[in-house]
């Protein structure tokens, strides 16, 4: 598809000036005596925010909606027929006190049941098994019984299992069902088999082939390709939600871990935002909290870092300042951050310790690291910060606090709010951007002069938004060139994370997104490799890159940036062409002792001739990495590096 013009090729072409013909060779020196500085292990990253279904109906692998008739249309999600009701006397759990009771229908060929249209259906695949299970009681003396079945789109039954409730007090039972099919839009279908009425409460239904296979799981697929980046930290749980459309609906971590079926349920913030995809139906059960997030982080061998309300609400949407928490109202905001570091790293003697040992994890999580608000800025955001920094630096001395520069990567405000970032001597600084290609390209220098007397910078959410919206190879193309600057500026620039992570292709509300997923499949975006060929190639140092003693930061269209990784002995090189035209490079280690080998030398490339390609869960493959070998002659790597590529060179001794 031909791309309009401002987007397209062309406009590469006039950002970069004239080209270079192919029989010119570029050379770049790489220093390599002069190891520079450290890069950070947790220098690229994940952040995670329910957005676009990202947790329930997404990588929280729960397959029921509204499981526990806590939605504010009780039934909402469900289907019910015969003798009904929803009742909340005597509830199995406080939290979530609405269950149903289901009576006999009254007549011998009629029936009483729900059914389950889950999210955007009920997805099993061939073979694959299932777990249901309930929370049920006997109202009454007698026998109780259901039948659970999954039916297809046209209601013909796939596979049927019956239970049967032997108790007065509310208990857990669970059948698995096996799939003779794969079915896209399948529904669960619950049926009163017994003359007797039965009470019945968080309605599950999980595949049995979870992440690390646990009950309470997550989804599969989703969960290793986030494995699969090799990121160094995860963000987590937002975002906007953490600060809620108003504090009643703001994200509070307390409400996310013990027993899962107690979890109190909340609105998400997304659910209001955008009219034109809009979905009333967008809830957190909060099934995958804190608690499974801390897991997750573990799991994928990347540091957490949790986001934490600040008592603002989203600034965006309340402009009256009686929105927000006072600042002499912050103390049970402030002691949720104490208690917080004790949830994750306090001993188990301690009060949130011991819950979390009792959730299955006596081992700390190691947490070193804490955002306090997301996207605040202006007055209001200091002074509430203050507090804060003054209560866990008390406690805890050596813990990381990051603060927000606002929503826009310039501007009065986030000049302001880097100013009292710095008076306030929060560790790091978050930014965020979502801009177009050419200030991608343009700002890969961005960090190069900023000042290094003050906090670490923090990228927690940016993407590069083409006109189509959509994840394209122009979008990742421009991003691995701008990362090039977050490398080069490893002293300044400690941690990057991509956003948003997930999107279902039914229920997405914000685009691009690095994950797309349907309830069967997902796909892997242009953009998601080139964050994993940084992630698996970010080394531990920063080498000088240079042509012409200047570094390689657009001119001719090339972006570059060399590290030392001493732990794989190995020289990496990244370069992004972005220009039209292939280009002739000859790279130099400068430096480097005479006779060293290099046991195994690759080039790994992401290439398209058509900015516009995309992966899709039809056509995933359309872009991915290329590996091949490569072979220096002496100290000199000489390519040919076609236009438009993104390339990773890595030279191992």
């Amino acid at each position: 598809m031909k791309r309009p013009l401002f987007f397209g090729a062309l406009l590469f072409s006039a950002l970069l000036g004239t080209q270079p013909t192919i029989s010119q060779t570029l050379n770049m020196q790489v220093d390599v005596k002069k190891v520079g500085s450290p890069i950070q292990s947790t220098m690229y990253g994940i952040f995670f925010e329910d957005i676009n279904y990202g947790a329930d109906g997404g990588l929280y692998a729960e397959m029921i909606k509204n499981r526990s008739f806590e939605f504010p249309q009780s039934l909402l999600g469900w289907t019910s027929f015969g003798k009904v009701e929803v009742r909340d006397d005597k509830p199995a759990f406080t939290n979530n006190p609405h269950f149903v009771r289901l009576h006999e229908a009254g007549h011998s060929d009629k029936q009483t049941g729900l059914d389950n249209e889950g999210f955007f259906g009920v997805a099993v695949k061939q073979n694959a098994t299932y777990r249901f299970s309930v929370w049920a009681r006997l109202p009454e003396a007698g026998a109780g019984s259901i039948r659970v079945e999954l039916i297809d789109g046209a209601s013909n039954v796939l596979v049927k299992e019956n239970l049967t409730f032997d108790s007065k007090e509310w208990k857990k039972y669970q059948v698995i069902l096996k799939a003779p099919k794969t079915e896209a839009k399948a529904r669960l279908r619950i049926f009163l088999t017994s003359k007797a009425a039965v009470d019945l409460d968080h309605v599950s239904l999980f595949p049995v082939d979870t992440w690390k296979g646990r009950e309470n799981g997550l989804r599969k697929d989703l969960a290793q390709a986030l494995y699969d980046l090799h990121p160094g930290v995860f963000r987590f749980p937002g975002g906007c939600i953490v600060e809620g459309t108003d504090l009643e609906t703001r994200y509070q971590w307390k409400n996310t871990v013990g027993q899962v079926e107690n979890r109190k349920l909340n609105e998400n913030r997304w659910q209001y935002t955008f009219t034109h995809r809009f979905f009333p139906d967008y809830f957190q059960t909060y099934g995958m909290g804190f608690f499974e997030l801390f897991q997750l982080s573990e799991d994928i061998g990347a540091e957490p870092l949790p986001v934490l309300s600040c008592g603002l609400a989203c600034q965006f949407q309340n402009k009256d300042e009686k929105a927000h928490a006072s600042v002499k109202e912050l103390d049970p905001y402030i002691q949720d951050a104490l208690d917080l570091i004790e949830f994750a790293n306090g001993d188990v003697t301690t009060k949130w310790g011991k819950l979390r040992a009792d959730m299955g994890h006596p081992a700390p999580f190691n947490l070193k690291v804490m955002a306090v608000g997301n996207e605040q800025w202006g007055t209001l955001y200091p002074e509430r910060l203050e507090p804060f920094i003054k209560a866990i630096r008390a406690k805890y001395p050596t813990f990381k606090i990051i603060g927000s520069a606002g929503p826009s990567p310039d501007g009065k405000d986030f000049e302001f709010g880097w100013k009292e970032m710095k008076r306030l001597k929060t560790d790091l600084v978050d930014e965020h951007y979502y801009k177009d290609p050419k200030w991608f390209l343009t700002n890969a220098t961005r960090y190069d002069a900023y000042d290094r007397k003050g906090p670490k910078v923090f990228a927690g959410e940016y993407a590069c938004h083409v006109q189509s919206v959509k994840n394209n190879f122009e979008s990742a193309l421009c991003e691995a060139a701008f990362m090039t600057g977050f490398e080069r500026n490893a002293d300044l620039v400690q941690m990057c994370t991509y956003a948003p992570l997930f999107a279902h292709v039914d229920g997405y509300q914000w685009r691009p997104d690095l994950i797309w997923f349907d309830n069967l499949r997902s796909v892997r975006s242009v953009n998601y490799y080139v964050q994993q060929l940084y992630g698996m190639n970010k080394g531990t140092n920063v080498l000088p890159l240079t042509i012409n003693n200047q570094p390689v930061t657009g001119k001719d269209g090339l972006y570059a940036t060399a590290a030392w990784d001493k732990t794989a002995k190995a020289y990496i090189i990244k370069v992004a062409n972005t220009s039209d035209k292939e280009q002739s490079v000859s790279i130099t280690l400068a430096g480097l002792k005479k006779g060293v080998a290099f046991a195994k030398s690759t080039c790994t490339k992401l290439h398209s001739p058509d900015l516009d390609m995309e992966n899709t869960l039809d056509n995933p493959y359309a872009v991915v990495p290329v590996e091949t070998p490569v072979t220096l002659e002496g100290n000199v790597l000489n390519v040919k590096l076609e236009s438009k590529t993104f390339a990773v060179y890595r030279l191992q001794n």
